[in-house]
């Protein structure tokens, strides 16, 4: 299942290199088709799992038919806002996902992974939120581009930051205090 993601993800790499074409409306349909019968195949696979392997399961199975359907749409209606939505999709699957894997840790290890997903979904919708703007802002206000860099800069530091002040949560005495001046230090806090 990894790698129909992974080649999904090339092929959508590729897609914004070269020109896309668009799809018509029949090729699209079936496209539709397909993508229905890829997910409940996908579901199907998880069914004799159980406990947190089949949640894990079923999340990737259903974001994976999210990013082929985002992907799928992109294509059909080329545009900057749809491949803005499929780099948000992939973020929001890979954060779900993420968090499915941290419900089998417990303690701080469980609160450094949530802490760690929550920096990496962020900073991917900020990048994506850039990516965006900045496509569109090719016969825009560069203004705009700066402030929105500025602010995906301040997003990503306030994540990444969090991340690692609950890192230092599982630390205790001076190695604690040398673990948080240091976050603070790296992160402008």
């Amino acid at each position: 299942m990894n790698y129909k993601l992974i080649s999904a993800i090339a092929a959508l790499g590729f897609a914004f290199a070269a020109p896309v074409l668009a799809l018509s409306k029949t090729e699209y349909s079936t496209s539709e088709s397909q993508l229905s019968v890829n997910r409940k195949a996908a579901l199907d696979k998880c069914t004799p799992m159980t406990g947190t392997a089949k949640s894990i399961c079923k999340t990737e199975a259903k974001g994976q038919y999210d990013v082929e359907r985002a992907e799928l749409d992109a294509t059909y209606k080329p545009s900057a806002k749809a491949s803005y939505k499929v780099r948000e999709v992939r973020a929001d699957v890979a954060y779900d996902v993420a968090k499915e894997k941290c419900s089998e840790l417990s303690g701080d290890a469980k609160n450094v992974c949530r802490k760690d997903a929550k920096a990496a979904h962020v900073t991917a919708i900020a990048d994506a939120k850039l990516s965006k703007l900045t496509s569109e802002a090719k016969t825009e206000d560069a203004k705009k581009v700066t402030e929105v860099r500025k602010d995906a800069a301040q997003d990503k530091s306030d994540a990444n930051y969090a991340a690692a002040k609950e890192r230092c949560d599982t630390l205790a005495g001076d190695a604690k205090t040398t673990c948080i001046t240091s976050a603070k230090t790296k992160f402008n806090k």
